[in-house]
């Protein structure tokens, strides 16, 4: 008996990619508009819309008139909408974003009718290993998904498991999710096709109907395929039309038997299309700085401020979301819709930092306009490093920090600014000019405290916080203007401010709490003595008694850690050619590697004792490009200097090291090498709620070569060696595990190229996008190496991690002069070694009244315990979706038992 078939029409709509969104738009709302008139007309029609509301909002922006007609659809289930908002990539944004797009997405499925409970994930380029968590926690059992699936799954379906134990039956889309439009090529022969197919395939299907997805890129189904596949049903074979819901729940059988356990990145049965972590770089940064902020501006809103900032915070995560498009912040699309994502999370920061800037602001509001507030956004106390300007001391005195309780810290003075802002000559009837730029009291971005009017002077005494009592703009005008009537010709107008330095102050704040201090001269007052040994420099070595630095004689780091450990040549740079595309780096058949600089010199930035820097500049000859023969470098170079700043804090177990340099050559990678004191087998990133460990190699197949470059969120490690990550990248283990290389850049010029070393097929059209060269770029990165021979795990890296990401907020206090110091204030702790809180927000439940809900992850493979403590009496467990679990009442403190790499939400009430 011949299986039934199920076909599954559908589209697969790329929001932007080789044309930017709006033009995309054009097409989707033409292509909806079809797929309604089909099913209104047919109610054997069946849809299912790409597992992404975005489509849907998309369209109704332009088709508001439309809902209900979608809506009374989606009530009969024949559409099937969300349950995601947008189809994401899930290695190139955080967790909690992943987490945030299917809340946004089904929320916005349940106002249309509901979500397809179906976690869809057709063209992700591979897929995170904590996803069946995900979804088994927002109450999805079904996905279905095409590319990284391994060799070892031979049929069409198979059990995918998270490191924490959760499941989900996975559809394997093993032909694409465009598998049933061969056989619809010729409308009259789609029995006959679909036949052929069938016995193709029939070892993948068991007892099972055959899957064919009818529907590709950015095209609505035929308006007659229903009448094809009511004709081809009577030739032998039952047809049935189903969206994918129906399909995995109405008519799948058979027992899926394999089991995959984590990421899927194998190269097996489709591309996964690696290089696109590494190209357009400034996107990846643009993505975790807007993460970041809102990130932190949740914290601040939920725990510090009085004001509701939902609607803005929602503004921003959509802004965020729809940029994690898997043709969005890859960098995959042309140069227009590159800038527009650039831009759209741009907005997404700007926004959140309205609101984080805004809470803060409430805090401020009752520290004195002399002195600063720190807030933390971690939930651990932690000593953090602050950069303030403030008033220059005297010669022979010093400065120190002065806490609430009257303690007092040392401080660091690492510049000095100009006293003298402005010093003109001018005839006196232009003197009403210079009145012109002082705004009510402010001139030069300072205040104005005194100023001094004598004849044929006019001097001008700026503070950031005045101490000369009120100033009176208009008697200033009269009496200006009387002293110019009085003393014609030529006036000399001195603005002067107080002299200014910026200064580093050690603060110790609490956990998600608040701290403030004002900068004072010490007069006879001694500092209390650090509570770590003093940053040190000399010459071409940093040390902080944790960590030591010395500078070889090739520019490159030896780096010693707390346990004796020593990494010799860190920082070493290799740059070589890109023959590649924005999908898949290819190195040229005759490639040039430059790692050695023609030029060296290292230059003492700071001494200590809180922070000690040194900046070693490199000059290196890289090739210009390319040559006419893409195979070969060009011959002409261009001298490169990469600066490397260097840097050793007080108390921090890590170096910092940023490094910095413009751009002026095409079609090549740089990256950054750090050797092992010996090869490794075996790497571990964090990413997405998880560190995954990989091996030196990557499963191969199909048509893609399989380049063991793998994708790192905020950390990665090999060895004895730790990086922290500013934003996600990729890394590979090279000289068979001698040594880690982190990609800095990597500039090509092509969306696609037609030929392509590494990979069979183009994976688009060869599009030119120039800017994705980055020329006359400044190409900055930042990270932080920990030497440690017990690794990651010994060398706490998931916290070190996010106090590496995570700068403490400051701002200056604006309550009136002489107000004292308010006393430090805590807010929500959390205790738990590689414990990761990725979100903590406020939350509003109609009948419960508002909430704090607070994500953990366990990140790593054995159990943990962890103590929440703050201001609350009741705690709620929920799923995902923030639909309630448990309750239980508490007081104040919270103890949990999370499983390995389990991921727990609670409201806190």
């Amino acid at each position: 008996m011949q299986n039934p078939a199920v076909f599954v029409p559908h589209f697969h709509w790329d929001r932007e990619w080789y044309e930017p969104f709006q033009v995309f738009r054009h097409r989707l709302v033409a292509a909806l508009d079809t797929v309604l008139e089909t099913a209104e007309a047919n109610p054997d029609f069946r849809f299912t819309v790409d597992g992404q509301m975005a489509a849907i909002e998309d369209y109704l922006e332009m088709r508001p008139d439309n809902r209900e007609r979608l809506a009374a659809l989606v009530a009969d289930g024949r559409l099937a909408v969300g349950p995601w908002l947008i189809l994401l990539d899930e290695f190139l944004c955080s967790g909690e974003t992943i987490v945030r797009n299917l809340r946004m997405g089904w929320a916005a499925a349940a106002e249309l009718g509901g979500a397809m409970p179906v976690g869809y994930l057709p063209d992700m380029f591979g897929h995170i290993a904590q996803m069946p968590q995900i979804l088994a926690r927002a109450g999805i059992e079904h996905a279905a998904l095409w590319r990284g699936v391994p060799g070892s799954v031979d049929g069409h379906a198979f059990r995918w498991r998270a490191p924490d134990g959760s499941e989900v039956r996975t559809e394997f889309l093993f032909d694409g999710y465009d598998n049933g439009l061969d056989v619809l090529l010729v409308p009259d022969q789609v029995g006959r096709a679909l036949g052929e197919y069938a016995e193709m395939t029939a070892e993948r299907w068991g007892g099972d109907p055959l899957l064919a997805m009818a529907g590709t890129d950015h095209n609505a189904p035929d308006p007659h395929l229903a009448d094809w596949l009511r004709r081809a049903s009577g030739e032998g074979r039952a047809i049935t039309m189903a969206t994918l819901d129906e399909y995995l729940r109405g008519h799948v059988r058979d027992e899926a038997s394999a089991v995959v356990t984590g990421e899927l990145r194998s190269h097996v049965r489709g591309n996964i299309l690696p290089g696109v972590l590494s190209v357009r770089l400034g996107l990846k940064q643009r993505m975790a700085v807007a993460e970041r902020t809102i990130d932190h501006a949740e914290r601040m809103n939920a725990l510090w401020s009085r004001r509701d900032d939902t609607p803005f915070l929602a503004l921003a995560w959509h802004k965020i979301i729809e940029s994690t498009a898997h043709d969005s912040v890859v960098g995959s699309g042309t140069d227009e819709t590159c800038d527009q994502v650039a831009a759209r999370l741009a907005e997404a920061a700007q926004t959140a930092r309205a609101v984080r800037d805004a809470a803060l602001a409430e805090a401020a509001a009752l520290v004195p306009s002399d002195g600063h507030l720190v807030a933390n956004p971690l939930p651990f106390d932690r000593i953090a490093l602050v950069e303030v300007d403030v008033a220059a001391p005297n010669e022979g005195t010093a400065l120190v920090a002065i806490g609430p309780d009257g303690s007092t810290h040392p401080v660091q003075l690492v510049s000095e600014a100009p006293t003298v802002l402005g010093d003109e000559r001018m005839d006196a009837s232009q003197l009403e000019r210079v009145l012109r730029r002082i705004h009510r009291r402010e001139l030069f971005g300072r205040l104005i405290d005194r100023y001094e009017l004598t004849p044929g002077a006019l001097v001008f005494h700026l503070a950031e916080v005045p101490t000369g009592g009120p100033f009176d703009l208009l008697n200033l005008r009269r009496g200006v203007a009387a002293a110019a009537a009085a003393h014609p010709g030529e006036w000399r107008v001195l603005t002067l401010e107080e002299a200014r330095a910026t200064a580093l102050v050690p603060v110790r704040v609490p956990a998600s709490g608040l701290a403030g201090f004002r900068v004072e001269e010490s007069g006879h007052a001694a500092a209390t003595a650090p509570s770590s040994p003093p940053a040190t420099a000399t010459d071409r070595t940093l040390a902080n008694g944790l960590v030591e630095v010395t500078v070889a004689d090739d520019g490159t780091l030896d780096l010693t850690g707390p346990d004796g450990t020593v990494l010799y040549g860190v920082g070493r740079l290799v740059d070589g050619g890109d023959r590649g595309d924005s999908y898949n780096y290819a190195p040229p058949a005759q490639d040039v590697l430059v790692s050695e600089p023609t030029e060296i010199t290292v230059d003492l930035l700071e001494t200590g004792p809180l922070r000690s820097r040194l900046r070693v500049t490199r000059v290196y000859t890289w090739p210009a490009a390319l040559s006419d023969d893409r195979d070969v470098r060009a011959e002409r170079t261009v001298p490169t200097p990469v600066e490397t700043l260097v840097e050793v804090r007080a108390g921090e177990p890590f170096v910092r090291v940023s490094t910095s340099f413009l751009n002026r050559s095409a079609d090549h990678r740089l990256r950054f090498h750090v050797p092992l004191p010996e090869p490794v087998t075996t790497s571990a990133a964090a990413g997405q709620f998880a560190v995954t460990e990989r091996g030196l190699t990557a499963e191969g197949g199909w048509g893609e070569y399989p380049l063991p470059t793998f994708p790192a969120a905020t950390f990665v490690s090999a060895g004895a060696a730790t990086v922290l990550l500013d934003h996600s990248t990729e890394y590979e283990l090279v000289g068979d595990g001698s040594e880690l290389a982190v990609t800095l850049l990597r500039a090509i010029g092509s969306i696609s190229v037609n030929l392509h070393p590494l990979r069979d097929e183009p994976a688009a059209s060869e599009i030119p996008v120039p800017g994705a060269q980055d020329l006359g770029m400044r190409i900055e990165n930042r990270f932080a190496v920990v030497p440690s021979a017990t690794g990651w795990q010994g060398a706490h890296a998931v916290a070190l991690a996010e106090e590496f990401r995570n700068d403490v907020l400051v701002t200056r206090g604006t309550a009136a002069g002489g107000t004292p110091l308010p006393p430090d204030t805590a807010g929500l702790r959390v205790d738990g070694e590689d414990v990761l809180v990725s979100a903590v927000r406020r939350v509003t439940d109609d009948e419960r009244g508002p909430g704090t809900e607070v994500r953990l992850a366990a990140m790593r493979d054995t159990a943990s315990t962890v103590r929440v403590t703050g201001t609350f009496t009741e705690a709620t467990t929920v799923d995902l979706l923030g639909r309630p679990l448990s309750r239980t009442p508490v007081a104040d403190d919270l103890t949990l038992a999370l499983g390995p790499w389990e991921i727990r939400t609670v409201v806190l009430r």
